[in-house]
């Protein structure tokens, strides 16, 4: 980073993480921690933002022990009060919006808005869970024995482990985190090693707000390291909770393992998002819908749109209008707020992105965009690609995965039943959305016949989520909710209680035991 066109240099001072080591913390407490070194390299312009030391088992070890001493102390503190200190934590984050945006910008490659947006979301679940932390209820139930009283509440966990991926590199940890503290549990969380640094950062404000307020050491943790220490943690009988938000097949060990202690995995894993486009869809809305969620983030969200089945009365209009769009597109440096499209988050991206092409090919896809990797000068990383389109049949097999990378399929419908049959026709089921204005397909879209996913939109896209409603999805996607409306509750363990007030000790269902 010779210079600081886009203040990058600048947000770095300001957050205090220019000079890193260590990449362990449990709070202002910093573990020199002595495993292998960590570069993490920005993918806008291949520079080296930071080195870290990723934490070796020794280290990972020390602060499990700190988290299950400050989990005894924190899941005593009244739970308002611990939402009180995750507003204030809200609060760090809005004074700290434009520094932590553009780090996040420039460590994962999206653009400097969806930075930004990505910090408000944060701020929003702060908010949410500040609410939440007066409202954890439980019912009560009338008991059929006599002069009993039945109820039940929520108890908190004890430490909840967080894996957290490189495109929402503080985001989902956020969702996790903020709800976890006000249910009265402590986090522990591994984030990506290609986007270490802006964990860090968060923890550096998160941990300002705990020690201002006398919290022990151990309520936030924070471990940087790779594969490795996922293995621990969803090995660790002492961490009742997993949240892992990654790939199908990272989702499918970390379940494996956690199960196999009889522990709890919340998943968040991949998706293969499909946008239906109807008859009678508005054609403007459904190309800026299908336009954002296909190329925003370049193509490295769970919830890109990868799939747009279109109705054959409007497919060559639609696909006519999508490749003009996509001839406006502007690539390049997403701190630049005049680019759409930032780089893949590295090369590997890149690879796994050609590989799909030349599969797309191999099985008879057509070009609408061709895809190809860009070079010059203002793609010295080696990370940006051109957003590509194909016209495809649903049966091929490429369209039955998910590619990181801005690649977007286009198929023909009949009727609506053949529609949602494709859509459906996947082993992802995260996201998914219909653009029309007939009644009867919107209603039969979101009836138990139409989409299997957990997220069903109507005439918006498939990206772009609020934090109110609880996220996740089905089938391969893992089945996991995070977020808002009942999240909360796979936080917390519930609990069944019976209170005898009465002088008798009659049994359920009427059993006589007398002696």
């Amino acid at each position: 980073m010779s210079e600081d066109k886009f203040g990058v240099k600048k947000a770095l001072t300001e957050l205090g993480i220019l000079n890193l080591n260590n990449g362990a913390s449990t709070g202002a407490n910093w573990i020199k921690t002595g495993g292998q070194e960590i570069s993490s390299y920005s993918p806008v312009d291949g520079q080296l933002i930071a080195k870290v030391n990723a934490a070796t088992d020794s280290d990972y070890h020390k602060i499990i022990d700190e988290a299950q001493t400050a989990f005894r102390y924190w899941r005593t503190v009244p739970a308002p009060k611990r939402g009180e200190i995750v507003r204030q934590i809200g609060d760090g984050l809005r004074a700290n919006k434009e520094n932590l945006g553009k780090l996040v910008s420039y460590e994962m490659g999206k653009s400097y808005q969806e930075g930004l947006g990505e910090v408000q979301e944060m701020i929003d679940i702060c908010d949410f869970a500040v609410g939440l932390s007066r409202q954890l209820y439980g019912l009560t139930m009338h008991s059929e024995r006599p002069s009993h009283r039945m109820y039940e509440q929520y108890h908190p966990l004890g430490i909840v482990g967080i894996i957290s991926a490189f495109n929402f590199p503080v985001a989902v940890w956020s969702w996790n985190a903020m709800l976890a503290w006000v249910c009265g549990d402590v986090c522990l969380w591994k984030p990506s090693e290609k986007t270490p640094i802006s964990a860090i950062a968060c923890q550096h404000i998160v941990q300002k707000i705990f020690t201002q307020n006398n919290i022990p050491e151990g309520v936030s943790n924070l471990i940087i390291g790779d594969y490795t220490i996922g293995e621990l943690l969803a090995n660790d009988q002492r961490i009742p909770l997993v949240s892992a938000t990654g790939s199908t097949r990272m989702g499918k060990a970390v379940g494996q393992a956690v199960g196999a202690r009889l522990g709890r995995a919340l998943l968040e894993l991949g998706g293969n998002n499909a946008v239906i486009i109807g008859q009678g869809a508005d054609l403007e809305i459904s190309i800026r819908a299908a336009l954002f969620g296909a190329v925003g983030t370049a193509g490295q969200r769970c919830t890109t749109t990868r799939r747009l089945i279109i109705h054959e009365s409007v497919y060559e209009k639609v696909k006519e209008k999508l490749a003009a769009a996509y001839g406006q597109l502007k690539i390049g440096n997403p701190l630049d707020e005049n680019n759409h499209v930032g780089p893949l988050i590295d090369t590997q991206a890149v690879k796994q992105y050609l590989q799909a092409l030349d599969k797309i090919s191999e099985e008879g896809g057509r070009a609408v965009v061709a895809g190809e990797v860009l070079n010059g000068p203002d793609y010295g990383s080696g990370c940006y690609v051109k957003p590509a389109i194909y016209e495809v049949e649903s049966h091929f097999e490429i369209v039955q995965h998910e590619t990181f990378a801005p690649i977007l399929y286009l198929m023909k419908f009949k009727d609506i039943e053949e529609a949602v049959a494709i859509q459906n026709n996947v082993p992802q089921g995260l996201s998914s959305a219909i653009m029309t204005n007939d009644v009867r397909e919107s209603e039969l879209f979101l009836s138990s016949a139409g989409s299997d996913c957990g997220i069903a939109n109507v005439n918006i896209g498939t990206s772009g989520a609020e934090i109110g409603g609880a996220f996740g999805g089905e089938k391969e996607t893992g089945g996991g909710r995070e977020s808002g409306s009942d999240a909360w509750k796979a936080y917390m363990r519930r609990q069944t209680n019976t209170i005898n007030y009465g002088r008798e000790l009659p049994l359920a269902q009427g059993i006589k035991f007398d002696i």
